[in-house]
């Protein structure tokens, strides 16, 4: 058959169209944060902080990052002090926790291969409107110094978490140790951060928590924000990576993934727009683009 210059001209249109199609189906646009291939050990277990669970924070990224990784992470919400437990005993892949001189100890340990700064937000004192010990307008440990004098009711966590690492600071600052006497105004709940939110609620108490946790609960809260805004709140967020050095069998490659793909340019975007149109403030400020120091500390 003769083929005419037009014949020819449609032939090749039409074999250049379907190589375009096959390059095409070849090689997908990748979303943000995707890992190719895909992941060799897709089960990955992350231990975190209750107020990243609480603060709905992480029902946001999860299907995020296995939408786009095909990673299935099981997220193990505990207090930091318990999160680091974990990962020294090989429980864990992946940290994300906010408790940083503890963290430190933790990578001097040889616990943790990678530590990446993430995010902060702020820690608060909240407490009944009528404000009995007269707290507001105080800094944090002139607040905690009347709520010891007063005997108002307080509400601590008790479970060696971040937040509650931070609460005994400002005891220890205060010079003061409602812990080892343990009067009756002291409330101990062993539990996380929403779950002692409510606590301090019925029982008319104040508390420390981080401000997502709390804005998250506020509309189910008798509790208003007594105290904010001072330098020593600040409320600091890292991902550690567990060490594959010392427990082999931890799932490294994924804890890496994680790592970076939180620490993203994207998702750090996702971060930083967190809570603004339910709440009207973000709830967690990005950091990774930012050093230790850039955070005093």
């Amino acid at each position: 058959m003769r083929l005419t210059p037009r014949k020819i001209l449609l032939t090749l249109g039409l074999i250049f169209t379907l190589m375009l199609s096959a390059c095409g189906s070849a090689a997908p646009t990748a979303a943000p944060g995707t890992q190719v291939p895909a992941p060799t050990n897709p089960d990955l277990i992350l231990a975190t902080t209750t107020s990243t669970q609480d603060s709905g924070l992480l029902d946001v990224l999860i299907p995020m990052f296995e939408q786009q990784t095909g990673y299935k992470v099981k997220t193990v919400a505990v207090g930091t002090g318990e999160a680091l437990k974990m990962g020294e005993e090989g429980n864990a892949d992946v940290l994300l926790v906010h408790a940083p001189s503890s963290e430190v100890t933790y990578m001097d340990g040889g616990n943790g291969k990678d530590r990446f700064l993430v995010m902060h937000n702020d820690f608060i004192i909240v407490g009944p409107a009528g404000d009995p010990a007269k707290i507001k307008g105080l800094g944090p440990k002139d607040a905690f110094v009347a709520i010891y004098n007063a005997g108002a009711p307080f509400v601590s966590r008790a479970d060696d978490s971040g937040t509650n690492k931070k609460e005994l600071d400002f005891w220890k600052k205060a010079n003061l140790d409602p812990v080892t006497e343990k009067p009756a105004w002291y409330i101990e709940t062993g539990s996380g951060m929403g779950a002692s939110l409510t606590v301090a609620s019925e029982k008319g108490a104040y508390t420390l928590t981080d401000r997502a946790t709390y804005l998250a609960n506020k509309a189910n809260l008798n509790l208003e924000i007594l105290l904010e805004g001072n330098n020593a709140l600040l409320n600091v967020y890292h991902v550690i990576t567990v060490s594959p050095d010392k427990w082999p069998k931890v799932n490294y490659e994924g804890a890496l993934a994680f790592a970076r793909w939180i620490t993203s340019a994207d998702v750090q975007d996702v971060i930083g727009k967190f809570g603004v149109d339910k709440y009207g403030q973000q709830l967690f400020t990005p950091d990774a683009t930012k050093t230790d120091a850039d955070l005093g500390l």
